[in-house]
């Protein structure tokens, strides 16, 4: 049966990648919607291609824009605007499939509507888990959807675990998961060399290729923090059995240790094809379009342990899991607003950290009840960060 797929942030890097994929098996699967916020200039490319029966675009003059663009071509797809259009697409009956990849916050809705609905949700949206971990994992419980992890790190354990794992996972003897980090622009700056670094130079990023915001994220090690959170309630795995190393040449994704010493590790060229071709299929495999890894190429793999001194949001993010209830959402909402104000020039990349830790500190953590909840945190995280970065403007 061929899958009918809705790519959330399809003009995103993941989305784009996940449309390469695609397009190499046109006889599995079908893009039935695309959803971008207002490059509408590769959605209409995009739409041309795939012919969806449905693209949301979150502007409302980009979506009218498209439309008379569409109109102009002879291209029957349906154009929506707005969040609540991708929410209720979502949960369409003709949707098999959600490529949930809208970055940030933003993508939480329909993320949730998704697991609620009982998708195939291939979820590469990690903000999804950090804002709302419990309630979103009882979603999937509840509904029965299949939840597949596209980040790198979070599809490797998931590669490198058993088949069985989430259904008994006391049997299987997981001793640690250790997620690897690039390091990113930086590795190796002290704090005063990261004092005088440039957006255009965090955005930089030596191995990976992808959008500004996850580029910062990376170079601040706050993407691997985030990470941390999302694997904690994807695999329901202590924050003490979760170790972060720092693997500059990123050809080994992650690994499981397990209590009789084995260490399982997934490895692969840096190319976000791999992880995408892999849930998209899964349990089966497909091509990809990505080379096999040449290990005689390679040579040598390095890890060291990463400097919280000068890195400090991977610590921000492990003190936020611990705290637990709306800290995790905080920690997100302020590190967003964060860094897109440095991205703007109004903060330099060493406040990053200080405005993020001042919302921490300001913000109730309470538990979490629901949806409303977990925005409510969010909005009010928001507001503290902003009045940060005004003074420190």
């Amino acid at each position: 049966m061929i899958q009918s797929i809705a790519v959330l942030g399809s003009t995103g890097s993941i989305g784009q990648n996940t449309l390469d994929v695609i397009a190499r098996h046109p006889d599995r699967y079908r893009v039935f919607a695309l959803v971008a916020h207002s490059r509408i200039d590769l959605l209409e490319q995009q739409i041309v291609q795939f012919r969806p029966e449905v693209a949301v675009v979150v502007d409302r003059v980009a979506a009218e824009s498209l439309r008379s663009r569409i109109a102009l071509l002879g291209v029957q797809t349906q154009i929506l605007c707005g969040s609540d259009a991708i929410v209720d697409l979502v949960q369409r009956p003709e949707v098999d499939t959600v490529m949930a990849a809208i970055v940030g916050a933003a993508g939480l809705p329909s993320a949730m509507a998704a697991a609620r609905a009982g998708k195939r949700l291939l979820l590469a949206n990690k903000e999804a888990l950090v804002m709302a971990g419990d309630l979103f994992m009882n979603a999937v419980r509840e509904s029965g959807a299949v939840l597949l992890p596209i980040d790198s790190e979070h599809n490797a354990i998931f590669q490198s675990l058993p088949a069985d794992y989430q259904r008994n996972p006391e049997r299987h003897g997981v001793a640690h998961i250790t997620l690897t980090a690039s390091g990113g622009p930086f590795r190796g700056f002290d704090r005063v060399r990261l004092a005088d670094v440039t957006p255009a130079q965090a955005v930089s990023h030596p191995k990976w290729s992808m959008g500004p915001k996850i580029s910062v994220d990376s170079a601040t090690l706050m993407n691997k923090g985030l990470e941390v959170i999302e694997a904690h309630y994807l695999f329901g795995i202590g924050p003490q059995q979760i170790k972060v190393v720092v693997h500059p040449q990123s050809t080994i994704h992650s690994l499981v240790q397990y209590a009789d010493g084995s260490v399982i590790a997934e490895l692969g060229a840096p190319d976000m094809r791999t992880p995408i071709a892999h849930a998209l299929a899964w349990p089966d495999r497909i091509v990809s379009g990505v080379e096999w890894l040449d290990l005689v190429a390679c040579g040598r793999f390095d890890f060291m342990a990463p400097d919280l001194e000068a890195f400090p949001c991977l610590r921000l993010a492990f003190a936020a899991l611990a705290q637990g209830g709306r800290a995790p959402a905080v920690l997100n909402a302020a590190n967003e607003v964060a860094v897109a104000a440095f991205l703007a020039g109004r903060i330099g990349f060493m406040q990053i950290p200080e405005i993020i830790e001042a919302t921490l500190g300001v913000v109730d953590h309470c538990a979490i009840g629901n949806l409303e909840d977990v925005l409510e945190a969010d909005r009010i995280a928001r507001i503290h960060a902003e009045s940060r970065v005004a003074s420190l403007s």
